[in-house]
């Protein structure tokens, strides 16, 4: 992206040979022979970088930087100065110029300030952007859906999110907790405060210690210099630990003293350290029959369940699903660049009828395969869902992996179960005859010497069950037809 740049210098020569090197990088370079007429250009335009000269009759550098900061915050300056007015140059940089470059200088010297000033510039626009996103995504506007049980959960979470009350959150994998997590964080009067993430199961007992409280040089092998804990990172902030339920009972002693006492040690270490934590953990665990069996502590779960936040999950919320697969379809779509619309009226019906065990994960990856996989075509269809060609939704061999397969197949074994015995006899013969298809990948040559029939008779049974080749949209290659 070009990057515009206003040069203010009352010396013609100096102000041509700093235009000239700029457009020669390829920024867009305006110019002003003083003070005033850089000021009025300042509010006029729009600029990334202003380069001005610190001394000019009439209005000088310092009031072009507080005119600039006054009008165009994000605006960077940079103050030329000579050597005997580094301090008023020092002053400038006070009333927010960026950076000084000191008389005389080469144009690389120039140069180089320049691209740091707008590469700071860059990374400023950049965070911004992303924390816009952010809101955008986990505001709680942004958690989509309409079920009764939903809708009461997130208001509940709008509440909470207000206090500094530690917060429990439980649901079943892919219901979406750290979704909630984050929402409570963005809408908490932390939110100004790191957000501080930790997954309880993905470590063993001795490194989850010394994530979360820190450690000491030489406090075990391989701690060769100190290292902040989590606790420590999240100070001011959230803290969100998942799947709680997962932690040793000797990690459990002491995160129950971080949250009793606001205050804990890191490992190997004397000092002790003020812990000022807004704590949200989350589990898959049912955590009371956890502290039934002792495997964990009952004041531990006591002082995590002060608000308790359950997810339902997706099978309970079957109102959702379609809007929340239209708005994952329209995410994906803008990752994935695609021509799509929508969903065929099959794929909805089929999405509707699955269980999804993985709940909105699955549904999440379920849309963005389909995506991948739908090419040119307006609408996601049924095969695009499952994934494979196999799929019984084309009426082929089911995948002993594909969830939709095997509910999709237990749903036309229910249909079989009902007709006299020739009928029943009919389907069980062309489901068969289909699977032995999609497994010889519809080669009838092969197919028919797997069933025993010759070329002649598979094909006419192919006809009068109405078998066709999915893949080629029943156009079967003229070497491997029968007849």
């Amino acid at each position: 992206m070009s990057r515009s740049v206003l040069i203010i210098d009352d010396e013609p020569l100096m102000r041509v040979s700093m235009l000239d090197a700029l457009r020669a990088e390829g920024f867009e370079v305006q110019e002003a022979s003083n003070g005033e007429e850089g000021i009025q250009e300042i509010g006029t335009g729009q600029y990334d970088l202003v380069i001005t000269d610190l001394r000019m009759p009439g209005s000088d550098g310092l009031q072009v930087v507080q005119a600039c900061k006054a009008c165009s915050p994000e605006t960077e300056v940079i103050v030329i100065t000579a050597h005997g007015s580094v301090d008023t140059a020092v002053q400038a940089m006070k009333l927010g110029a960026y950076d000084y470059v000191t008389k005389p200088f080469s144009i690389d010297e120039l140069l180089l300030t320049v691209y740091r000033a707008t590469k700071v510039q860059a990374l400023r626009q950049e965070n911004t952007a992303l924390r816009q996103e952010l809101e955008g995504k986990f505001n709680f506007d942004g958690i989509v859906g309409k079920n009764v049980h939903m809708r009461r959960v997130l208001e509940k979470v709008k509440l909470v999110a207000t206090t500094d009350a530690t917060v429990l959150v439980l649901g079943e994998s892919g219901t979406g907790k750290e979704i909630i997590a984050n929402a409570i964080h963005r809408n908490s009067p932390r939110r100004g405060q790191a957000l501080i993430k930790v997954s309880c199961a993905a470590l063993p007992e001795t490194l989850l210690e010394a994530e979360l409280f820190g450690h000491e040089r030489g406090a075990f092998t391989g701690a060769v210099k100190q290292r902040r804990g989590r606790f420590e990172l999240a100070h001011k902030g959230t803290l969100f630990l998942d799947e709680i339920g997962e932690i040793s009972p000797a990690v459990q002693v002491k995160l129950l003293r971080v949250l009793q006492e606001r205050r804990f040690e890191r490992v190997g270490g004397n000092e002790t350290i003020e812990s000022n934590v807004r704590l949200v953990c989350a589990t898959q665990k049912n955590l009371k029959t956890e502290v039934e069996t002792g495997r964990f502590r009952e004041d531990l779960f006591y002082r995590l369940n002060v608000v308790q936040v359950t997810l339902p999950p997706l099978r309970e919320r079957r109102d959702d699903i379609l809007i929340l697969a239209n708005h994952l379809l329209q995410e994906s779509v803008r990752r994935i660049p695609r021509a799509i619309k929508g969903l065929s009226s099959a794929a909805r019906e089929i999405l509707l009828r699955y269980s999804f065990p993985g709940n909105v994960r699955e549904l999440e990856n379920t849309i963005e395969r389909a995506v991948a996989l739908a090419q040119e075509r307006e609408e996601i269809e049924v095969w695009d869902l499952c994934g494979h060609t196999g799929c019984p939704f084309l009426e082929g061999t089911p995948q002993r992996d594909c969830g939709f397969c095997q509910e999709g197949l237990s749903a036309k074994t229910r249909d079989q179960q009902h007709g006299t015995l020739a009928e029943v006899r009919e389907r069980c013969e062309r489901d068969y005859i289909l699977a032995v298809l999609a497994r010889e990948a519809w080669s009838r040559t092969a197919a028919s010497k797997f069933l025993g029939l010759s070329r002649k008779a598979l094909w006419e049974k192919c006809r009068r069950y109405g078998i066709s080749n999915p893949t080629t949209d029943g156009d079967e290659k003229s070497s491997d037809t029968g007849g």
